[in-house]
């Protein structure tokens, strides 16, 4: 029997790998404001477009991270559960504050605040870790900043658990007001979208960036009221931590 084989012969975009590369990454130049503003809100509402891809990411990122692990994200939950009761026990004592007034504080504070940490650290290297996605396929730039909040969203409803905890065992009622952290969540949705957007942007092209944010999320955990308040210790900080510290008006 004899077999004859044909080679196809290669379109203009395979031959020419110029043209595969422009089917993939773009460059614009020489836009007007006007004109880049609308590529920004295109490429926004193709990440809304594509919200189930960006939630089907943001799951495998979780079970990735956590492979081969028995309790999985749960052992973060353990972890932050562990350290809001150790330093409930203490700093209730170094600052001289009823445990029961201190510990619903620290629960809260601490795991919001690891949220907004989480969110800062994994902001900045939410394009550069997503580098080879990047460069193979050509996908809306927002969607890494949005799986970064949605990730990190799921890791938070983990961390929740700590709180509901605490206040279980403190037999401690929510307020009528706390229907409130449902607009407030909202807005830090779109405060943590935003951040990741441009700590993304400035981390990718100066990586200085990164070590410098690192810095000032380290200093801005003992100056902001995370293991500390006012309205509950004896004395009140400087004014000017609430004037000049953003992440107070956050907790």
């Amino acid at each position: 029997m004899n077999f004859n084989f044909r080679q196809a012969a290669p379109s203009a975009a395979m031959a020419d790998p110029a043209v595969v590369q422009a089917e993939h990454l773009l460059i614009y130049a020489g836009q007007s404001w006007r004109e880049r503003a609308a590529m920004a809100f295109a490429d926004l509402n193709k990440t809304m477009a594509l919200w189930r891809l960006v939630w089907a990411l943001s799951v495998f990122d979780i079970k990735l991270r956590y492979r081969g692990s028995i309790l999985g994200p749960f052992w973060l939950t353990i972890s932050t559960g562990m350290m809001v009761f150790a330093l409930g026990f203490l700093y209730s004592e170094l600052f001289d504050i009823e445990l029961t007034t201190y510990l619903p504080f620290i629960s809260l504070s601490l795991v919001l605040w690891t949220f907004i940490s989480c969110l800062v650290a994994e902001g900045c290297t939410c394009f550069t870790t997503q580098e080879a996605m990047l460069r193979a396929m050509r996908m809306p730039l927002s969607m890494h900043a949005a799986r970064v909040v949605v990730r990190n969203v799921f890791v938070l409803l983990h961390n929740i658990l700590v709180i509901v905890l605490v206040f279980f065992i403190l037999r401690i009622m929510p307020g009528k007001f706390s229907f409130l952290l449902i607009p407030g969540f909202a807005l830090w949705l779109v405060d943590g979208f935003a951040i990741c957007l441009i700590l993304g942007v400035l981390c990718t092209r100066y990586r200085d960036v990164l070590p410098l944010v690192a810095s000032v999320m380290q200093i801005a955990f003992f100056i902001t009221p995370v293991i500390w308040s006012p309205a509950i210790s004896h004395h009140c900080g400087p004014v000017f931590l609430e004037t000049w510290n953003s992440f107070f008006d956050l907790l």
